[in-house]
């Protein structure tokens, strides 16, 4: 490829990710692609522990370490799959990850036709698949700004959240009825073609040239700590982070004894838990469709404390609620409007991150957030057991309602609060830090 050739490419990819959404074909391959591959992805959600259960007779304590295979990578490899993310073309890693998955998902029924499958063989496609799902997420999340204008990213990130929370839902869903009807083993061949659809899909893609390239190579440990370093000194990132961090420590304590609660003390039997959950991961639609114009009308801050705050108070009718179908009714309606706030404010400041902070920097800020949110939800659970124990169920569900406080009075002292429109300037490249040593 000759020099001249290179800027033309360069140019037209730039002028592409200036394209209004609806013709930007390559945000229309991100967005499709990564919707399928997460409704693929419920499939083996389903079908590694039914595999486990049901064909390997795995016992209680096996299904528990199957589950923490899968959760585990999110929390050891976060900030080195954010180094990765600005260190190498985030497109390369998408669909190398993809194509990766659809190997490893393959290895299940491969290994079942030849009479080889044991518990420790989902072991390592749980971990493997948890490992490449972060590593894909910490190029696809911080991919955005390259394919997406300035003016169009909260648009974008709101669109790709409703594909998300549809996807989510009817993979949950789907999944559970592929299961069914091809058996656990057949159905991941399903969940093979999915990834190798996205990678298709993240083929098509065109990214900008905006990610900066190294002077030299830095040490895995000096890149991490400039990400690090960026995100806590940054007056605007900062606050973002800690809240959300708060905010999952303190969701992880209620979500630990919810479905408990609602099986137990409320008697909804396993088709009101079900209903229930569907309606309120189906706000997050609502949510995703209404973000736009309600940063557009009350600004971003207002739209990120009315949705933190949401958990507090849609969080109220599971400590009041009694027996029957009206309770249950208004946990519901309770769960569909908490996560439709949740969502619009999700989008609002994933943008505000976006949009802030240097391309060069993009990945590692996203998995420095990631890296606190996943590392804190094993301590919620802890912390959940620990008051329950002490006290009560009830009493754990009370103390991380009134938790869900503290993110929003974060945010209310910071100087996010006086934020009334999205920024428009472009983030400032930083220096780096880890060269200047």
């Amino acid at each position: 490829m000759t020099p001249s050739s290179k800027v033309r490419d360069a140019a037209a990819e730039g002028a592409a990710a200036a394209l209004p959404l609806r013709t930007n074909r390559s945000f229309r391959a991100y967005w499709v692609g990564e919707a399928v591959t997460l409704a693929g992805s419920s499939v083996h959600g389903v079908a590694l522990p039914v595999i486990a259960v049901l064909e390997l007779d795995a016992s209680p304590g096996q299904v528990s370490l199957l589950a923490a295979s899968a959760t585990v990578p999110a929390f050891v490899l976060a900030l080195p799959a954010g180094v990765a993310g600005d260190r190498y073309p985030k497109k390369k890693i998408m669909i190398g990850t993809d194509l990766a998955a659809a190997t490893v998902v393959s290895v299940v029924p491969v290994c079942w036709a030849v009479g080889v499958l044991s518990v420790p063989v989902l072991y390592a496609v749980a971990l493997l698949l948890g490992a490449l799902t972060v590593l894909h997420q910490a190029a696809s999340i911080a991919l955005v700004p390259e394919i997406v204008d300035r003016a169009h990213m909260h648009p974008a990130n709101a669109r790709i959240a409703g594909a998300f929370s549809l996807a989510d839902t009817a993979g949950t869903y789907g999944g559970t009825l592929v299961v069914g009807l091809l058996g656990a083993v057949r159905a991941l061949w399903l969940d093979s073609l999915s990834y190798l659809f996205s990678a298709w899909c993240a083929s098509r893609i065109r990214p900008s040239a905006a990610r900066r390239a190294a002077d030299r190579p830095v040490r895995m440990g000096a890149a991490i700590r400039e990400g690090v370093r960026f995100v806590m000194r940054d007056p605007i990132q900062r606050p973002l982070v800690l809240s959300l961090a708060g905010l999952a420590f303190a969701d992880g304590i209620v979500t630990t004894f919810f479905a408990y609660t609602l099986l137990t003390r409320l008697d909804s039997g396993s088709t009101g838990l079900g209903l229930v959950m569907g309606v309120t991961a189906a706000g997050g639609l609502a949510g995703a469709v209404a973000a736009t114009r309600l940063v557009e009308r009350f600004g971003p801050a207002r739209v990120m404390l009315s949705g933190f705050l949401s958990y507090a108070v849609c969080g109220i009718p599971v400590l009041l609620s009694r027996l029957g179908p009206v309770w249950l009714g208004v946990i519901a309606a309770a769960g569909a409007l908490r996560t439709a706030a949740a969502v619009a404010a999700g989008t609002t400041q994933r943008s505000l991150r976006q949009q802030l902070c240097p391309p060069e920097l993009q990945s590692r800020a996203q998995q420095t957030s990631v890296w606190l949110v996943t590392g804190l939800r094993p301590a919620a659970a802890l912390t959940a057991g620990a008051i329950a124990a002490a006290s009560s169920v009830h009493a754990a569900l009370i103390a991380g309602t009134l938790l869900y406080l503290v993110p929003a009075g974060l945010l209310w002292v910071s100087p996010v609060r006086l934020l009334t429109t999205m920024p428009t300037a472009a983030p400032t490249p930083v220096k780096d830090s880890a060269h200047a040593s």
